[in-house]
């Protein structure tokens, strides 16, 4: 099998291709549409078919090699390709072929990187995005205190463990803000038991308390400052964490950790910077006021 590994790899792309071609076509076409879906279908099924048959093979040189106790890496490798491979082709036919609606926790949006995830922010001009969200909690310093890689994981299911785990490291800390999508219920009614002042606006309709609440000066301040955080976190991407290069779900914390390090020492560099040049700005006016002798030219 292996020796005709280029034939198959041909054969299989030509099917691939002319599925392709009909299902762009059917997007196309408004008439005749039957005709040409039985024939998307016919295509597909030939895809399937022809891969079944190949996987069918791998599996079965895969034990051979098992057998005799061969251990490689590539083994491994192949085997999890296998498991992917054969999962995938089960997802297109109850999809194409079944028209079934596939559930978003069976979907796998990277071979190489299973825990990517599907992000949708909601933002214009971003519909979604593949990756891992981060939490960050920041001081009004700018340093980063603590971050959260969340898997599988919305806003309002961290709140609390971010907030908590920051206190941890810094036993001081009496206030923390978030934004609107950190609200529910249960976060606010944990943390309010556990922080001198809470920013934390809530979804939706508002009675008249929580009015009140969120339009006391203290309140709007401290909404102010958590603005600057969307700063903070662009400067984060540009320390690294834009893209992550590292492999696995452990290299990707790991490059986080290391990413927000970076940024932490980077804004200690330049708050130093700032205190060396106003120590410089003092110095330079001091000696400004100073009297000079007046120059008495022959």
């Amino acid at each position: 099998m292996w020796r005709q590994s280029e034939h198959l790899h041909r054969q299989l792309t030509q099917r691939y291709h002319v599925l392709r071609k009909l299902n762009y076509a059917l997007t196309r076409r408004k008439k005749n549409r039957e005709t040409l879906e039985h024939q998307r279908d016919m295509a597909c099924l030939d895809y399937l078919d022809y891969s079944l048959r190949l996987h069918k093979k791998a599996v079965k040189t895969l034990s051979l090699l098992k057998r005799r106790a061969v251990e490689s890496k590539d083994l491994e490798q192949l085997s999890y390709f296998l498991k992917q491979a054969g999962r995938h082709i089960n997802l297109v036919m109850r999809r194409v072929i079944c028209n079934e609606y596939i559930p978003h926790s069976e979907k796998l949006f990277s071979l190489f990187e299973p825990h990517t995830e599907w992000i949708n922010k909601g933002k214009a001009g971003v519909p979604v995005e593949l990756g891992l969200r981060v939490c960050v909690l920041q001081d009004q310093f700018g340093f980063t205190l603590h971050h959260q890689v969340m898997e599988q994981q919305t806003d309002d299911q961290v709140a609390i463990s971010m907030a908590l785990g920051a206190r941890a490291m810094f036993s001081s800390l009496q206030q923390v803000s978030f934004d609107k999508g950190f609200w529910s219920p249960a976060n606010y009614a944990a943390l309010v038991t556990e922080f001198t002042r809470i920013i934390l606006p809530k979804k939706g309709r508002r009675t008249a308390e929580e009015k009140a609440r969120e339009d006391h000066l203290e309140f709007k301040r401290g909404k102010r400052k958590h603005s600057a955080v969307e700063s903070d976190i662009n400067a984060l991407e540009h320390h690294g964490l834009d893209k992550c290069p590292d492999h696995g779900i452990d290299g990707f914390k790991r490059y986080v950790a290391m990413s927000v390090l970076a940024s932490n020492i980077h804004r200690l560099g330049n708050l130093l910077l700032q205190d060396e040049l106003e120590a410089d700005r003092r110095k330079k006016k001091r000696l400004l006021k100073q009297p000079y002798p007046a120059d008495h030219a022959a």
